[in-house]
């Protein structure tokens, strides 16, 4: 089965700053600092977004006690509405 593959043919904006930064040699250390960057970026992106979460629904310790015994598997997300939410 073949599959479509579509090649942007421009860069982003994210990927153009990133290949400027890249132009220079860093030291080990600096390098291993650049890459847990945008790991921290985005882990606290849904940190944020876990908080809201959390708030707009009210949720609590016994909310995450029930979760704990409740059958999670579920067909499509339309019967998880609160999960639908959740975007980077």
């Amino acid at each position: 089965m073949a599959t479509s593959h579509t090649t942007p043919t421009r860069l982003s904006n994210l990927q153009s700053e990133l290949l400027k930064l890249y132009a220079h040699n860093v030291s080990d250390d600096q390098l291993r600092d650049i890459r847990k960057m945008p790991a921290d970026y985005f882990a606290a992106k849904i940190d944020a977004e876990i908080d809201h979460l959390w708030d707009a629904n009210g949720w609590n310790e016994q909310t995450i006690e029930s979760w704990k015994s409740e059958h999670m598997r579920r067909k499509s997300l339309q019967t998880a509405p609160s999960l639908r939410m959740l975007t980077i």
